[in-house]
């Protein structure tokens, strides 16, 4: 080769150098260290679709760095009545409780059903003194940030995702997720009977340590849906999908007693058990099939259960609300159709998802002979292996054996309908372990992968 060549290919590689070295140092500058894009200057304004800059997918991770897990979760259910004009000028201190912990989180702001956009200038995190108190421990307090800055503008209808927090969340913890909106913002998206104080405060106190601004309470909990941590031994999340029952509307209040809370105890102390997240999608209320107390589950179910960070395993429990609330539903083709397209919506996504049986509620003043049998109809689809992959008998596990139209009086609460502490317990033990972990979504995991619990029917996997 001639020696100018030479010189003129070592030029050329030297360039391409170059300019892959000003590439690399411009997505540096785009995105953080979490994997979030960053953009130069501004307020952080997040995607109306519901997609923000925190979580687009958009930004750089490592392919062996962990990946986001849901560790809390609540469904967004409606404008919260008489908040017309927001919460202007008060801060928010929501509390949650974690299933597993982590070494980053991040959280979800959700406008879906404000009218205006809403602006929040100001978030915090920090890790709870004490169980569903406002007061933060020392040295756990951490602004929350969107695209490195601490405001950020939630269209109506959309959602914001942060970048992730440097904080140490506990396993089976309680976490403060404080926000400050500081003018008039619409509707206030909200999930009620969340059997947990949530607190108040005129002015900013999204960083009081001491919480004892926050004099104000509220059972509901505003704008949050979602706290995710990063754990390198994190295997995935189960997502609880269902009505009151799952979101344990007759549960003893602060004292996360719910069956959710009961099944992410078992599978934190089992020995060594991969590590879950544990999302509560329950809205007291809700129906299959028609929307009523939040959207339809047809309606609400990829967003609120498929799409979920980490998850793997889905567990529905829902259509009684269509048997007896008004039209009170009397076509049981129609529910157990509707659940079929749960499962297909799952399946899509490479998810699994278990069913559970309807739970009896004789006694109730709903019930009818007619609508009972709707639900024995239901209940034997589902225990035929025709609808989910696999079954958990929630009816068997709570009905009185000598009358099965009803709940045992030890797990009733009182109304006949919903279980009570007791009833959550013995529904978060009757879960068979081995059900959730089994097989490999996305892939066909056949009967014999499911057996071997008295309570629960197995089902071939549909994919």
């Amino acid at each position: 080769m001639p020696r100018r060549h030479g010189y003129a290919l070592l030029a050329g590689l030297a360039a391409v150098v170059v300019l892959i070295s000003s590439g690399i140092f411009a997505l540096t500058g785009l995105v953080g260290r979490d994997g979030t894009a960053r953009n130069g200057s501004g307020t952080h304004t997040a995607d109306k679709g519901g997609r923000s800059g925190g979580s687009s997918g958009t930004g750089l991770r490592p392919a062996a760095s962990p990946q986001w897990i849901g560790t809390w979760s609540a469904s967004p259910v409606g404008p919260e009545p008489r908040s017309e004009t927001g919460l202007p000028g008060q801060s928010i201190r929501n509390v949650v409780h974690t299933s597993i912990g982590g070494t980053r989180a991040r959280v979800t702001l959700s406008n879906l059903f404000g009218d205006k956009p809403l602006h929040i200038s100001r978030a915090s995190i920090a890790v709870a003194a004490a169980s569903g108190a406002p007061a933060a421990e020392p040295g756990t307090m951490r602004p929350v940030t969107f695209r490195g800055r601490p405001t950020v503008v939630v269209p109506p209808g959309g959602q914001a995702v942060s970048d992730g927090a440097a904080i140490r969340v506990p396993y089976d913890g309680d976490l403060l997720v404080s926000v400050f909106s500081p003018s008039p913002s619409g509707s206030v998206t909200h999930h009620p009977f969340s059997r947990q104080t949530g607190y108040g405060a005129a002015g900013d106190h999204t960083e009081d340590v001491s919480g004892g601004a926050y004099e104000a309470r509220t059972k509901s909990w505003r704008y949050l849906t979602r706290v995710d941590v990063l754990n390198p031994d994190a295997e995935g999340a189960v997502v609880l999908f269902g009505d009151s029952i799952t979101d344990g509307i007759s549960s003893s209040l602060d004292a996360n007693r719910r069956w959710p809370d009961v099944l992410s105890d078992r599978l934190r102390a089992e020995p060594g058990a991969p590590r879950y997240g544990v999302l509560n999608q329950g809205i007291s209320g809700n129906r299959l099939l028609s929307h009523h107390r939040g959207p339809s589950g047809l309606s609400r179910f990829t967003t609120d259960a498929v799409n979920q960070p980490g998850a793997r395993t889905i567990v529905v429990l829902l259509g009684i609300n269509d048997i007896i609330a008004p039209p009170n539903e009397r076509d049981a083709k129609r529910i157990t159709d509707g659940l079929r397209e749960l499962v297909r919506q799952g399946h899509a996504r490479h998810k699994r998802v278990i069913g559970s049986t309807l739970l009896p509620f004789g006694g109730h003043p709903t019930w009818t002979a007619e609508l009972e049998a709707v639900r024995e109809r239901v209940n034997a689809e589902i225990r035929a292996g025709r609808v989910f992959d696999a079954v958990i008998d929630f009816d068997r596990a709570v009905r009185d054996p000598y009358a099965p139209v009803r709940m045992l009086p030890a797990y009733d609460s009182g109304d006949h309908l919903h279980p009570s502490d007791e009833g959550y317990r013995r529904m978060g033990q009757w879960v068979d372990l081995g059900m959730l972990r089994a097989g490999n979504p996305g892939a066909s995991a056949g009967a014999a992968g499911f057996a071997g619990r008295e309570g629960v029917v197995a089902a071939p996997a549909r994919f």
